[in-house]
């Protein structure tokens, strides 16, 4: 991965802003806008939550209707999920401003929103809001910086990336934000991701590809087992990089596609490092699997258990949670087969071997699982499938920052 400085600006043609509208938050900014004059081919994955938000709902109809894109709107604050037509209505007048301030069609205008469940949007402030970062657009890595800012909730820090490679002798960028520190869990985690590009690619590839990276990346994402009303992952691209089309699966689209994951894989691992309270980023990596979907299972059960969480926040070297959480996922397989170790920039420690206990050093498991990322390694023996999880310790933190969540 060629990581360059910048986030969704880097790539040619797209601008973004940020304001302070005041829809639930004092003293920050908590509107972000992300634009390109160039109409953008587009593509979507959703939350799989049958209760969907009014903006998902929204963007659902964009992705599917093949309209190209413009601009997108996000506020944080208000999830404006759980609204009836009132939602869908503000989801409407957004986009109207945006055509009223920016000369582009309503229907090439997503929105997101992030937030309280159950609460109506002030479309008076977020209109305001839209006119405020029309006048204030700027493709500088600081105006994409200020909006990744925007977007955030209980996030204590902001997420963003671009990256560089060659596609046709053409210098090709893509770019990334994503917010998400609570709510989250697979099939879509709770967040909102928001990337551009200036790559020269046919829609449906595009959707192709951005379905496939999600799957090994933000789906394997598990901070607390709450799948969010709102999760919205959209990529623009603009093709303002002059590469020829990619409009068939060649090494070309690979190359973008190994981009892409990366991309994604590194904004879905800051998610979950910042999930809400955690002192700890905890991966599980299972490899040698029967299957591609037996890895992802087992991986996520791992993350997923509240008793493991626990024990990597105390850093205890209690392994036994890790294959019980293994046990009841649903996967099949032999314990007898199983090797698992602990592994951090502290060392790697083998903890269970083929069914039977070793005996370890205590000390230096605890050392192990000290570090501020700790990694759960099991060897299955029983095929050549390799997945892996993103979530993060449980901390008392965690119940502060929920139980007071709407206030």
């Amino acid at each position: 991965m060629n990581k360059i400085e910048g986030g969704v600006t880097a790539p040619k043609g797209f601008m973004a802003a940020s304001t302070a509208a005041g829809i639930k938050y004092e003293n920050r900014e908590d509107m972000a806008m992300v634009y390109s004059k160039e109409p953008c081919v587009c593509a979507g994955t959703f939350t799989s939550n049958v209760v969907k938000a009014a903006c998902v709902q929204w963007d659902m109809e964009l992705v599917n209707s093949g309209e190209k894109m413009h601009a997108v709107v996000v506020n944080s604050g208000i999830a404006n999920a759980c609204t009836g037509e009132e939602g869908f209505a503000a989801c409407r007048k957004t986009a109207e401003a945006v055509n009223r301030c920016l000369s582009v069609p309503a229907s090439s205008v997503a929105v997101a929103s992030t937030g309280v469940i159950g609460m109506q949007l002030p479309v008076d402030k977020i209109e305001a809001g839209v006119e405020a970062m029309s006048e204030k657009l700027g493709d500088g890595l600081e105006d994409g910086t200020k909006a990744s800012k925007a977007i955030m909730t209980t996030d204590t820090v902001n997420k963003e990336i671009a990256v560089s490679f060659e596609i046709g002798g053409q210098t090709v960028t893509l770019g990334g934000m994503s917010k998400g520190s609570g709510m989250i869990h697979p099939n879509m985690c709770t967040m909102l991701a928001f990337l551009t590009t200036d790559i020269n690619i046919e829609k449906t590839l595009m959707q192709e590809a951005l379905k496939e990276v999600v799957q090994d990346t933000f789906n394997m994402i598990t901070v607390d087992g709450d799948t969010s009303t709102n999760d919205t992952l959209m990529l623009m691209a603009n093709g303002l990089a002059g590469n020829p089309l990619i409009s068939k699966k060649n090494k070309d689209y690979e190359v973008f596609k190994e981009n892409l994951f990366d991309v994604c894989r590194y904004l879905a691992r800051k998610m979950a490092a910042d999930g809400e309270g955690a002192s700890k980023l905890f991966e599980a990596k299972v490899v040698n699997a029967k299957s591609k979907e037996d890895a992802r299972t087992l991986s996520r059960a791992i993350v997923a258990s509240n008793l493991s969480k626990a024990a990597i926040y105390g850093c205890d070297a209690n392994f036994g949670r890790f294959l019980c959480a293994m046990g009841y996922s649903g996967a099949e397989f032999d314990q007898n087969d199983v090797e698992l170790f602990f592994v951090s920039e502290a060392g790697k420690m083998q903890v269970f071997d083929h069914g039977t206990p070793i005996v370890f050093d205590e000390e230096q498991a605890v050392k192990i699982l000290s570090c501020e990322e700790v990694m759960i390694l099991v060897d299955m023996h029983e095929g050549t499938a390799q997945a892996t999880a993103f979530g993060c310790d449980l901390t008392h933190e965690y119940v502060t920052i929920n139980a007071d969540y709407r206030s």
